[in-house]
């Protein structure tokens, strides 16, 4: 049964503005699945063709014209990266036809992608991302929340998600698609085997990666890190490569959608702050299977507890933002005192702070980093702490406490 994402109504906007869409995010996420459901209530119907299969990508990377010739738009092109040549000649085609809505693309990946999409497609193209579901997306029938700001109404609390054992349950298992069905398989199994086929399709494939066991290493120490300053140097040590192949590895992850590097803020504000990007996971699922947490008794009572929590309310917000079409704000600060806010949100010439906490029952005391942001900068608008309380009010006149649920 089709779950609706958030994304719909945006790409059927952009669709109308764009000759060329392009939905990225990474693989299994339900990219084929939003746009087919799409494709097909479009009138005329959309055609579709995936270069996943042998077939089809053959044709596209020996006869690029003759492809476009066989599968005419409107046109739905499924894993795109394989076939990057094609770009060139649908540039040519939209251009010739000056018609909105054409193509619609997917891709698992931005290596090569990315910089074909930038020399051919620049003005013609709308990228837009899509991850695992949102708990919105789940457990809401309709989108009542938008992007998260701690200066806008929230969402009304899931109650699925209410409580510690119920939160940590959506934390071990992930947000992929497949979670969300009846015929839910073993998170261990699918894990498992999501990760071959990365390595082995993306990777392997994608990349000039030759090591694959070594990379296998780096990406499950990396998940350890999850939350914590990015010491690529430390990193490297650890999984036995050169600082150089760790910093190239980290690119491989953040362009295939495994990780996120929030940067930090740092104008405006004072010199004496930390410039080290943070590192998280897009699914927390995937974190909680690299770093061995099957469980989500154990995993909500461990050493990563407060990361994995942070990793996920982090994610969220990212999705709050990309599955309404728009890029996502973030950054984090941090001086070389201490004082700290685990979120920064950019928007509108403000800064809006936000601090994540693992308690149900949060205080002043938790909010100390934002305090002290706003005694730096004038900028500073309305903050939130997220915790696991079960419903919002206000800490004080700058400050609202806002349930995990609500986001």
């Amino acid at each position: 049964m089709y779950r609706n994402r958030y994304l719909e109504p945006h790409i059927k906007r952009l669709t109308k503005s764009f000759p060329v869409i392009l939905l990225t995010g990474p693989r299994q996420i339900g990219k084929t699945t939003l746009l087919e459901y799409l494709g097909k209530r479009e009138s005329p119907r959309r055609n579709y063709v995936s270069l996943d299969e042998f077939g089809p990508r053959t044709l596209a990377n020996e006869d690029p014209d003759l492809f476009l010739e066989r599968y005419k738009p409107p046109l739905i092109i499924d894993e795109i990266q394989y076939a990057p040549g094609l770009l060139q000649r649908i540039k040519i085609l939209v251009d010739r036809s000056n018609k909105n809505g054409q193509y619609w693309l997917t891709g698992s990946q931005h290596f090569p992608l990315m910089h074909g999409i930038s020399e051919s497609l620049a003005g013609r193209v709308a990228i837009i991302k899509l991850l695992g579901f949102s708990q919105g997306e789940e457990y809401r029938k309709r989108d009542s929340g938008g992007t998260f700001r701690p200066d806008k109404k929230t969402a009304p609390p899931i109650k699925e998600m209410s409580g510690t054992d119920l939160v940590f349950e959506r934390i071990v298992r992930g947000t992929f698609p497949r979670f969300i069905h009846k015929d839910v398989p073993p998170t261990q199994t699918y894990h498992g085997s999501y990760l071959q086929t990365y390595i082995e399709r993306d990777v392997r494939t994608l990349t000039k990666v030759m090591n694959l066991s070594a990379f296998e290493k780096f990406l499950r120490l990396a998940a350890a890190r999850a939350g914590q300053l990015l010491n690529l140097s430390e990193l490297a040590r650890d999984a036995q490569i050169a600082v150089s192949t760790a910093k190239e590895w980290m690119g491989i992850l953040e362009a295939s959608f495994q990780v996120y590097l929030l940067r930090p803020y740092f104008r405006n504000i004072s010199k004496r702050q930390i410039k080290t990007p943070k590192l998280y996971f897009l699914d927390t699922g995937m974190v909680c299977y690299l770093t061995g947490w099957h469980s989500s008794e154990v995993a909500s009572q461990g050493a990563m507890a407060g990361s994995l929590l942070e990793n996920y309310v982090i994610s969220e917000i990212i999705k709050s933002y990309w599955h309404h079409g728009y890029e996502a704000p973030l950054w984090f600060w941090r001086t070389k005192e201490g004082h700290e806010v685990d979120l920064i949100i950019e928007e509108e010439g403000r800064l809006f702070p936000v601090e994540i906490k693992m308690s149900m029952t949060p205080d002043v005391n938790m909010t100390k980093g934002i305090l002290q942001l706003k005694k730096l900068s004038n900028d500073v608008g309305k903050g939130a702490l997220i915790c696991l309380a079960e419903s919002g009010y206000p800490l004080n006149r700058e400050i609202n406490i806002v349930p995990l649920s609500c986001i």
